[in-house]
């Protein structure tokens, strides 16, 4: 790990079946996007947790590298419900350092927030130096859930459109390395997991009311998608897509793009000895019956 991968914009991809989507900022209007051929079989288990574990190994050198750097990343992580983003931000973040790689998914904003340019509370949570930031969701629920479940004008919504690459533009000048992730999944896939996730009593919290309705507005979230690709595929941050019909392959997908973007190199650790332990001088315990501890069910 540790080359960078050409740059270049995402193909916006259609999700809806029914016809192309909107040329994006790099492609030329008479090219349709193409989405990548379908694997024949799901991932095995044993190859993906093999390939896993080599990467989680490679974000912890590039976690130290960060660190070492100063560096400053921002990763949004965007796409339909049940799509697997908040899996895959949690196979990123598992072997790493919350001080160093944090998530962000900020909820529904106060009433004092929805009077604020709609950036600000965004802008709060950018990366100082040394830093990751993981947005599972973003500054885009302006361009994609407000528009569609109506939570804005249509003046906010223009506004965000002319704005956004305006803005990304400036946080890409201010030293911040901001790599985007669409998460494109079949409208068979996500039917599937969302009835998993019915049947599923550990995971039926994952399924909310404003699931079931962006559910019933499928076609009207591709229509938003697309035009958002359109306004905001720019060459100083480009949308990425990750296929994500097969979950396990699109996380080893994921990571190992964010690896190539960000040129990275190990951090040799110093070496290190462990103390003696200082002499008790006389100090006596309490006796362990002092004290309450958990029952050993297991």
């Amino acid at each position: 790990m540790g080359t960078t991968a050409a740059p270049g914009g995402a193909a916006s991809q259609s999700e809806t079946g029914t016809g192309p989507d909107v040329t994006s900022a790099h492609e030329p209007e008479d090219e349709a996007p193409v989405r990548p051929p379908k694997r024949k079989s799901r991932l095995s288990r044993r190859t993906y947790e093999q390939e896993l574990k080599l990467l989680q190994q490679e974000l912890a050198r590039l976690q130290r590298w960060i660190r070492h750097k100063g560096l400053k990343v921002v990763v949004i992580f965007e796409g339909r419900d049940a799509a697997g983003k908040g899996s895959t931000i949690k196979r990123i973040t598992e072997r790493l350092n919350p001080r160093v790689v944090r998530v962000v998914a900020l909820g529904t904003p106060s009433d004092r927030e929805k009077t604020q340019w709609w950036f600000q509370r965004y802008v709060e949570e950018l990366p100082a130096a040394g830093e990751m930031v993981l947005f599972d969701r973003s500054w885009y629920n302006r361009g994609l859930v407000e528009p569609v479940m109506g939570f804005c004008t249509d003046d906010e919504y223009e506004e965000f459109l002319r704005s956004c690459p305006e803005f990304e533009r400036m946080i890409v000048r201010s030293g911040i390395v901001l790599i985007k992730y669409w998460f494109s999944v079949s409208d068979e896939e996500q039917e599937r997991r969302f009835q998993s996730r019915i049947a599923d009593p550990a995971r039926r919290w994952k399924l909310s009311p404003m699931d079931l309705e962006a559910r019933t507005r499928w076609v009207d979230f591709s229509r938003a998608k697309d035009t958002l690709f359109a306004h905001t595929d720019i060459k100083q941050a480009p949308w990425f897509v990750v296929d994500a019909d097969d979950k396990r392959a699109a996380r080893l997908n994921c990571i190992a793009h964010l690896l190539s973007q960000i040129p990275y190199e190990a951090v040799p650790w110093e070496h290190v000895e462990l103390p003696e332990r200082n002499p008790s001088g006389g100090y006596v315990r309490p006796p362990m019956s002092d004290q309450t501890f958990v029952p050993e069910l297991y």
